[in-house]
């Protein structure tokens, strides 16, 4: 299994970005995706996830209702929808895959992921 995390940028605040995770090297529905992040000088954090088996998902609770993580199964791919972006949203953020066999299992808090994708720099400022 590959990641490939793209869509980082520069926004201003208030602003919008969407990331992409593309995943190679596997098709069975029995993973979860994570996204997560990590700013300068802080921990990393779990941000959104989902479960491939049937797509439920749990959020940070400082990003539900401004962040909204869905997939593209034609593709692979899973997206991060990030609105009303704020400065404490900056840092890396990566994709990360883990195994689950074929469960509901979802949890932002898990940090035991197989996979993790090269990251991809968000920077909200002014």
């Amino acid at each position: 299994v590959q990641l490939q995390a793209s869509g980082g940028g520069l926004v201003q605040p208030g602003g919008s970005l969407n990331l992409s995770c593309v995943i190679s090297g596997h098709n069975k529905d029995d993973y979860f995706i994570g996204w997560f992040r990590q700013a300068p000088r802080k921990q990393r954090e779990g941000v959104s996830c989902m479960a491939s088996s049937d797509g439920t998902s749990h959020y940070l609770s400082s990003v539900r209702g401004r962040f909204i993580i869905s997939r593209d199964k034609a593709v692979n791919t899973y997206y991060l929808q990030m609105k009303n972006l704020t400065p404490d949203d900056s840092g890396w953020y990566y994709c990360a895959w883990v195994y689950t066999g074929g469960t509901s299992w979802c949890d932002v808090t898990y940090f035991g992921m197989t996979v993790w994708g090269q990251g991809t720099l968000v920077t909200v400022s002014s």
